[in-house]
Parts: structure tokens; C-alpha cells; sequence
């Protein structure tokens, strides 16, 4: 498809316009998304914290761990829940959720923050945790470890689904861009052959009669100044007055 070189910039730039609007719009999506989600799931983890935190305060003061472990072990079933374990006040661990055992990030951690945190384990994804104190923390505190690798994929999924709507736009916007870019370079083709043509003919009466000649845009004013000046080559041929 051949394109005039007066509208390959012009067409280059709507390109660059459809990438930036691409990369921008993803960056937003993922942002936003990353945002939001880390915010649900630090609300949510403070929730299912806060409840476990006020179901475990009769087994902590009756001293039933297995009731205790039974109790955190079936929160677990909550999607995106990874681990959770409880300490009394003196920062010793009641219960917890870790195979084969506690690691060693968790161990030398202070028990007594239960603001959102983020952690990584050795060989292992990144989490969020969050905690809620028991009684204010006079009988300790249960923390709760999201896995962060779910917001990941989610975002994956909402990026994905943009990225095929961006796609199709793009390709659709492009197809669109090169049929306009060539609809507004017809008249300057035209006005171009109509420019060789009054060479050729040098007194301008063959090109007299041509279509380009009735536009009312810029192409057809154009083309009526080239037959002017074609025809005022010879004075004695036109009189000025007389093209318009």
C-alpha cells in the first residue's frame, strides 16, 4: 500500500498515539488493580484475624492447643490464606500451620506487630500478614499470611482481558488510520497528476474541463491557482480577472 510521504508521519504518529495509550492504560490497569486487591486483602486477612482472635480467647484461657489448632486449621480453607499461627504475650507460639516446621523469618520476627507486612520465605512467594491481638494483646496475638501470588495472577487475568481489547482496537485503529490517511491523500495525488498535466499542456485549455477544478476544498482552490498561472504565462492568453 503505497502512502504519500506528505502523511507518513502523520501516520507514524497515530501509531506512537495508539502505543502510548496502550502502555499507559496497562500501567493504570495494573496499578489500580495491584492496589485494590492488596487493600481487600489486608481488610479481609484483619477480619478472619480479628474473628479468630476473639473465637480462641476460652481455649487460650483453658489451655485446649488442640482446640486451638483445630481452630486455625479449617481458616485455612480460605482462598489465598497460606498460614496463620498464634503466640501468647510472652511471644511463644500456641499453634501454627507451618509443614514441616516454623521458619526462621517467622521465628526471629516480633510477634507484637500486627500492622500489614510483607514477607518472603526462602525458596517460597511473597506474603502479606496481618495480625490481631487477643484481649488487647494481654493473651497474645493470631497472624494471618496471604499469598501475594494470587494478586498476581488476578492482575495477570485483568491485564490479559485489557490487552486483548487494547489489541483489537490497535489492529482495528490501524487498518482505520492507513484508509483515512490515503482518503486525505487522493486529492493531493490527484492535484499532483493535475500539476503534470497543466505542464504538458503549457497553455492550460486540455486541463480546463477537470474534475479537480469544482472541489471546494483546499485541493480544488489549489488546482484553480495552477491554471491561473498556467494561463497568464501569456498575458494576451487570459485576463486575470477572469479566473477565480
Amino acid at each position: 500500500m503505497n502512502i504519500q510521504r506528505l502523511f507518513q508521519k502523520t501516520l507514524f504518529g497515530i501509531f506512537l498515539l495508539f502505543g502510548v495509550i496502550a502502555v499507559s492504560t496497562s500501567w493504570v490497569c495494573i496499578a489500580t488493580v495491584d492496589s485494590q486487591l492488596s487493600e481487600e486483602y489486608v481488610s479481609n486477612s484483619k477480619g478472619i484475624a480479628k474473628t479468630i482472635a476473639d473465637a480462641s480467647v476460652d481455649i487460650i484461657l483453658n489451655r485446649d492447643l488442640s482446640a486451638l489448632q483445630s481452630l486455625i486449621d479449617q481458616f485455612l480453607e480460605i482462598q489465598g490464606i497460606n498460614y496463620i499461627y498464634i503466640v501468647n504475650e510472652n511471644g511463644e507460639f500456641l499453634a501454627h500451620t507451618f509443614v514441616p516446621g516454623i521458619p526462621e523469618e517467622i521465628l526471629s520476627s516480633d510477634p507484637s506487630i500486627t500492622d500489614g507486612i510483607e514477607r518472603s520465605f526462602s525458596g517460597a512467594e511473597n506474603y502479606i500478614e496481618v495480625g490481631s491481638p487477643i484481649l488487647a494483646g494481654v493473651a497474645g496475638s493470631v497472624h494471618i499470611g496471604m499469598d501475594k501470588g494470587l494478586i498476581s495472577l488476578k492482575i495477570q487475568r485483568a491485564v490479559g482481558r485489557q490487552m486483548y481489547l487494547i489489541s483489537s482496537i490497535f489492529v482495528v485503529g490501524i487498518f482505520a488510520a492507513i484508509w483515512l490517511v490515503n482518503l486525505a491523500a487522493k486529492p493531493v495525488s490527484a492535484l499532483l497528476g493535475y500539476a503534470v498535466e497543466l505542464a504538458k499542456a503549457g497553455d492550460g485549455e486540455q486541463s480546463a474541463s477537470n474534475p479537480l477544478l469544482e472541489r471546494d476544498d483546499e485541493a480544488g482552490q489549489l488546482a484553480r491557482l495552477f491554471l491561473y498561472f498556467a494561463k497568464i504565462v501569456d498575458p494576451d492568453r487570459v485576463e486575470p480577472q477572469a479566473v477565480k
